[in-house]
């Protein structure tokens, strides 16, 4: 099995191991998609995009605010979270969630995940 049939099952049993997970993908910090496990009809290459702008701007915010160095973005909307984590100094994961879902679980989830992409990339 190569790294990206690797990459793909970590993913769907992150998918797996939690329902309110709908979505999830890696991407490389250039913004480049690495693999996903994306809905029907959405363009892993523009996540991909949007997911390095996200981090990019959450690199300068928490450098100058003196917060230290960015481990995650966390983004809230009506109908659920975008989640971006870093996985290793290459690449990072972004995962989107339902409203009603346990951020503690996700956080710990998703940080066993990157540990693991982080060994592969």
């Amino acid at each position: 099995m190569d790294n990206i049939e690797t990459l793909e099952s970590i993913l769907k049993r992150l998918l797996a191991s939690i329902p309110e997970i709908k979505s999830a993908a890696i991407v490389s910090v250039e913004g480049l998609p690495i693999a996903s496990a994306l809905p029907t009809g959405v363009d892993d290459t523009r996540i991909a995009a949007m997911t390095a702008a996200i981090l990019s701007l959450g690199e300068r915010a928490a450098q100058e605010l003196a917060k230290g160095e960015l481990e995650q973005v966390l983004v809230k909307g009506n109908n659920g979270y975008l989640i971006t984590m870093f996985a290793g100094e290459n690449a990072v994961l972004t995962v989107s969630t339902t409203a009603d879902v346990k951020l503690g679980l996700i956080f710990l989830d998703c940080k066993r995940t990157c540990e693991k992409i982080a060994q592969l990339i």
